[in-house]
């Protein structure tokens, strides 16, 4: 291999960095100049070896903890967000002088709590003037630190619940409540922890940042390239081999990310250009990168802030989560890696030519030291340990494997700057939490999770009775009353969750959608563990899915391609994620840690899934051993929908239905081959 290809074939970092900046809104820091671009990066790198050093040696007191992770996360991004069209005045830095005043306030605010909370036991519920004062100005700016860091999406969201809160009383019906006072509302959402410092404060200053921390880490120690190019052993050589590299590639990367975007840029800018090179469309190599990098968020170990919400929630080991998620997370990359085969079947692509595939032995003898924090990673969490202790335990071996590695020696410099982008990737999820916390105080305020969840699970019993008598020609074995509602709920559900997820993070959807859809979800028979992650997958979807699919826009950047049309073609690629969270609704046992698991019932549910993402891939590429028209594809996708369900009588149909048609596709494949 000629050291021109050794060199296209390495991650660029910095490119990665610098197209995260371009199409993720919550990486657009402003410029900063003189002694400002020197303190905010120092307080960055010192909020990061706060999070280490507790993490291993003991978190503080949690008012204490969530405190201090707040008042710098909040407080940072007064400095580092700008407000928007420049304001005259003084600036100090690069940074306006009413900027410097904000973030003070945000820092008094989150450090008054701790400071008084000997005293609160006999407040909260009649909180005095001074804690009023502070709890509005803490409610006041958190909404700004969201809009800064996120846009206007969550903070309306949040502001048409505080209006709820507060005048719930003037509705009529199931949503009326009998409304709250402003100090009666500042005291829930600011004094307990059923708001603004609740158990998304407390899951990001523990658990994420750390894992965020490990991820940066493990990129910049070369573990991000080690899995590109065992991808690219693995699949370059095959037809289609980039597109088959960029899925691969893209899982394992995910496994240590948990972003997509992060994932999209990173492994972007090796894989579409391959895939270019080898005849893929613009559009159809920036879709498929953008779909495989959306399973970021759905990928053990490290998954996504809302995986560590989730288990919070749920009160369940993160190990339990892990397995649970891992044979969803496999569907969705075999969704892609189907759809992208039969696409370069389709139309004849070749695989890498051989000087562009890594050497094996070179690689694993070079790269195998970078797998070390992981596997410690893993197996601390195997082990029972903390989130955070087993965190710690990669981050400390990230360092010294980094340091000791020769095929990428890691200096301070570089050490530096992961501490840096650690804390930048945590500041807007830290705003996210803060805000969302808001209208989790307002749900447990008013009951709203209930009321939405009654009003939810009428509406689709409504809609199945209507419907009923028009599937009654089916056999009760198929569709029952039950099973239509339920359906019916999922779907009302899933569509939430995409509207809602266009406009705001997958980890702020999550909790809201926790607490006022989930409960819908499981009082119908779903256990909540799949319940959950229904709600997940769907809240991920929204990446891919135009208007908003900003995994897909920057995949687009990178490609030189149509952003909606690539948005359009990365939703088809993901169509397994929108189906299979139906499966485990359904059936549970895909997930192993549910109640009454039998592997008998997993093999059968996740074997026929299988085959119905298979002939899902089939139908939407239009391609099996040769083209298909419009009435077999047709044919193919209900099939395909047919086999995917858990129902046993459902599934003969669509096999049924299916095996006639690739049959047939296979004879005019040997009558076209005798032709030529």
């Amino acid at each position: 291999m000629t050291e021109k290809t050794e060199a296209a074939r390495q991650v660029d970092l910095a490119r990665a960095a610098e197209l995260e900046r371009t199409y993720d809104a919550e990486m657009r820091f402003r410029t900063l100049s003189g002694f400002a671009a020197r303190l905010v990066p120092a307080l960055l790198v010192a909020l990061s070896v706060f999070h280490y050093y507790t993490a291993g040696f003991g978190i503080l007191t949690e008012h204490w903890h969530k405190a201090i992770h707040l008042s710098a996360v909040l407080g940072l991004i007064f400095l580092m967000f700008p407000a928007g069209p420049r304001i005259p005045g003084p600036a100090f830095g690069g940074v306006p002088w009413y900027d410097w005043l904000l973030a003070a306030l945000m820092v008094s605010a989150c450090l008054y709590l701790p400071l008084v909370f000997d005293d609160l036991t006999f407040r909260i519920g009649s909180p005095n003037t001074n804690d009023v004062i502070m709890g509005t100005l803490m409610l006041v700016l958190t909404l700004e630190t969201a809009r800064r860091s996120m846009g206007w999406a969550l903070p309306i969201i949040v502001l048409i619940c505080v209006a709820y809160g507060l005048w719930g009383n003037h509705l009529s019906g199931v949503l009326a409540h009998p409304g709250a006072d402003w100090a009666g509302f500042i005291s829930h959402i600011y004094l307990t922890q059923e708001g603004i410092f609740g158990i998304p404060v407390m899951v990001v200053a523990t658990y994420v940042f750390h894992f965020v921390l490990f991820g940066v880490l493990a990129t910049r120690m070369g573990l991000g390239q080690f899995f590109i190019d065992m991808a690219s052993i693995a699949a370059g050589r095959f037809a289609g081999g980039p597109a088959k590299v960029s899925v691969f590639g893209s899982a394992l990367f995910g496994m240590i990310s948990g972003s997509a975007i992060a994932n999209t840029v990173t492994v972007g800018t090796l894989t579409i250009p391959a895939m270019k090179r080898v005849g893929y469309r613009p559009q159809f190599a920036g879709a498929v990168e953008a779909a495989a990098s959306a399973g970021g968020q759905i990928t053990p170990p490290i998954m996504g802030a809302a995986a560590f919400v989730m288990i919070e929630f749920l009160n369940i080991p993160l190990t339990t989560l892990l397995i649970a998620a891992a044979v969803p997370a496999f569907m969705h990359f075999w969704g892609v890696f189907v759809q992208v085969h039969f696409e370069a079947k389709k139309f004849g692509l070749k695989g890498l030519p051989p000087e562009e595939i890594p050497s094996f032995g070179k690689t694993l003898r070079e790269g195998w030291p970078t797998m070390i924090p992981l596997v410690l990673l893993l197996g601390a969490i195997i082990q029972g340990n903390t989130p955070y202790l087993a965190a710690f335990y990669g981050i400390t071996a990230c360092i010294v494997v980094g340091f000791l590695n020769p095929r990428h020696r890691l200096t301070l410099r570089d050490l530096w700057d992961s501490f840096d982008i650690g804390a930048r990737y945590a500041i807007a999820v830290g705003a996210a939490a803060a805000a969302v916390g808001v209208v989790v105080g307002v749900i447990t305020l008013t009951g709203a999770g209930f009321r939405v969840s009654f009003m939810v699970t009428q509406a689709a019993a409504s809609l199945a009775a209507w419907l009923s008598p028009i599937l009654s020609i089916l056999p009760e074995s198929v569709v029952d009353m039950k099973s239509l509602t339920l359906f019916l709920t999922l779907l009302f559900v899933a569509l939430v969750c995409i509207a809602m997820g266009t406009g705001i993070p997958t980890t702020a959807l999550y909790i809201v959608l926790a607490a006022i859809a989930a409960p819908a979800v499981i009082q119908l028979g779903v256990p909540p563990l799949a319940a959950h992650l229904f709600i997940l997958y769907y809240g991920v979807l929204a990446d891919l899915t135009p208007p908003v699919c900003i995994a897909a826009y920057a995949a687009a950047g990178i490609a030189g391609a149509d952003p909606f049309k690539t948005g359009n073609t990365a939703f088809r690629l993901g169509l397994a994620k929108a189906t299979v969270p139906f499966v485990f609704a359904y059936s549970p046992a895909m997930l192993i840690m549910v109640d009454g698991f039998t592997w008998a019932d997993f093999f059968i549910t996740t074997g026929t899934c299988a085959l119905g993402v298979l002939l899902l891939g089939i139908g939407t590429t239009g391609y099996a051993f040769t083209h298909m028209g419009l009435g077999a594809k047709a044919l193919l996708v209900a099939s395909a929908l047919l086999m995917i369900s858990p129902n046993l009588q459902m599934t003969l149909a669509g096999a049924a239905l299916a095996l006639p048609v690739i049959l047939w596709n296979w004879r005019k494949s040997i009558r076209t081959a005798s032709v030529t």
